[in-house]
């Protein structure tokens, strides 16, 4: 066999091996996801949730998605980022037995789901996705996780719950959206408002170290100075 027919049939089963990979990480990222960039989501604090839906139908078109939210988070404020064509609305449900949230506050109205619709026009089709934002919180002191089950509607009629538990595995065909909670610290960051994050605490030591560093500095500066001034005399001297 010719070298060249060689590097062809490696270079097609490395194309072939390749669009294999890029399909099945497509099928298997498919899912409707709830992400948080940057800082992660504390116990306790308020955070920015993005929603993650792609569209799996090729002949059908995404048209709205609901999130519900359990009662037990006692989410008292949940707010939605304009997404151009799509319609959002928060649902509060009124509860017998007030619960009371992370900041300690009785609560007897929480925020239970939030949902997005798309105006004519604006549908998620083939093989594009779209994202919705929320910002949430206080998040709950007692919790892990925010686990968020998600529906998703299409055109003529089709509805895809994304609704098993984080139990089921990495086996589960349709995982619910699912949020990591970190551990807080006094409530977590940005505790008791949703617009500005806590101030990061003043290490004193570490202020401390720095006067002295820059005093032990100027001090050098100063000596080494002198040593210039010292040593350039004689020179003077010598040539008067």
């Amino acid at each position: 066999m010719s070298t060249s027919r060689s590097v062809a049939r490696a270079a097609g089963l490395t194309a072939a091996v390749g669009l294999i990979g890029l399909l099945t990480g497509g099928t298997a990222a498919a899912h409707v996801t709830a992400n948080v960039y940057g800082e992660p989501a504390q116990q306790g604090g308020y955070t920015a949730i993005v929603l993650r839906v792609p569209n799996e139908d090729d002949k059908l078109s995404t048209t709205k998605l609901s999130v519900s939210i359990a009662e037990e988070y006692a989410l008292g404020s949940v707010r939605t980022k304009p997404v151009p064509g799509w319609q959002a609305e928060v649902t509060t449900t009124k509860l017998d037995d007030p619960v009371t949230n992370a900041n300690g506050a009785e609560l007897d109205e929480v925020v239970t789901e939030v949902t997005w619709t798309a105006q004519r026009g604006h549908e998620i089709t083939g093989t594009e996705y779209e994202e919705f934002p929320i910002s949430a919180g206080p998040l709950p002191a007692d919790a892990d996780e925010l686990v968020l089950p998600a529906t998703q509607y299409y055109e003529k009629g089709k509805v895809v719950k994304w609704d098993e538990p984080p139990t089921a595995g990495d086996d589960a065909e349709k995982p619910a959206p699912v949020v990591e909670l970190a551990a807080g610290e006094g409530h977590g960051a940005g505790a008791g408002t949703d617009d500005h994050a806590a101030p990061a605490p003043v290490d004193t030591t570490a202020r401390w170290l720095g006067g002295l560093g820059l005093g032990v500095g100027a001090l050098g500066l100063g000596i080494g100075a002198g040593a210039v001034i010292r040593a350039r005399k004689p020179a003077k001297s010598e040539r008067a």
